[in-house]
């Protein structure tokens, strides 16, 4: 995206007129927009069009507002605001604990709001281009907005744990991820939650991904550190 094309922001909100509100706010402050009002239709724009800023509201109808920052999170590194009627502090840091970048309380000015959208316009910037929504290795297509996973143009189902481990060594393809790390972004830091555990997922992963699961050509084992996926054919 040149410097002169005007970014484009997507909004999921399921009101009417704050939809309306911003699309003129918007508009008018020289940004193009985007608008859904569900969760579902917000992932497919999000997918298709690959805005620059995603504006959130935790109250949609067909799915909760942390839920879809997770589902985004999964694929997608776009700068994520909330802006929601939910005030209490708890619902903040579950917003940015999910993945978003900034939460912003209902009612609020287009000028706050402008100012947050130039900030993460200036981390979006400095970050790069999001990720592609589908992702392909060897015989393996990942279509990460619609969490479906191809083996051969054959499609496999994964547990939600094992989609979650599968995506997040995705995220981080060709580095070694420690034990730690898989445990606290898989997890969340549960308590009692260990490396046996990985195990027993990387295993399972293995048999539904894998050619020959006892000798893995992706999902690597770093021994006593973690788990790579390889990158390289």
């Amino acid at each position: 995206m040149t410097d002169a094309t005007p970014p484009l922001v997507l909004l999921v909100e399921d009101e009417p007129q704050m939809r309306r509100f911003l699309r003129v706010a918007l508009e008018g402050s020289g940004h193009r927009f985007l608008e859904a009002a569900t969760a579902q239709e917000g992932l497919l724009l999000a997918a298709s069009h690959r805005p620059m800023v995603i504006l959130l509201d935790l109250g949609l109808p067909d799915m909760d507002g942390l839920e879809l920052t997770r589902r985004l999170r999964d694929w997608c590194a776009t700068p994520i605001i909330v802006i929601s009627a939910r005030g209490q502090e708890a619902d903040k840091i579950g917003a940015l604990d999910a993945g978003a970048d900034d939460y912003l309380t209902k009612p609020f000015s287009t000028g706050e709001l402008l100012a947050r959208i130039r900030v993460a316009l200036r981390h979006e910037r400095g970050e790069g281009s999001p990720e592609e929504p589908v992702f392909h290795l060897g015989p393996w297509r990942v279509d990460l907005a619609r969490r479906q996973v191809f083996v051969r143009n054959e499609e496999v189902h994964l547990t939600p744990l094992e989609y979650k481990l599968f995506t997040t060594l995705i995220r981080h393809a060709g580095k070694v991820v420690t034990h730690q790390q898989l445990l606290r972004e898989v997890w969340g830091g549960v308590p009692g939650a260990q490396p046996l555990y990985l195990r027993v997922y990387m295993t399972q992963l293995r048999h539904k991904l894998e050619e020959d699961p006892s000798r893995p050509r992706y999902l690597q084992t770093e021994p006593g550190v973690g788990y790579r996926l390889r990158t390289e054919d």
